[in-house]
């Protein structure tokens, strides 16, 4: 019965370390340094939401 016990114990950990190796780690906004929705994977320069709609506005052709 202990054995059984530390096989599911064992299957139950491997699970939990391939559930937290699979998380996605987010960039951090280059501008104001939060979060953005974009992995860390992503090349350039990344915003998060706010910022890059504020970028836009700034850069939206005014006429």
């Amino acid at each position: 019965m202990d054995d059984a016990m530390d096989d599911l114990a064992r299957a139950r950990e491997g699970a939990e370390a391939r559930e937290r190796s699979e998380q996605v780690v987010y960039a951090d906004c280059v501008l104001c340094a939060k979060p953005t929705e974009y992995p860390e994977t992503v090349k350039g320069a990344t915003l998060c939401p706010v910022c890059e709609w504020q970028e836009a506005q700034r850069t939206a052709c005014s006429g």
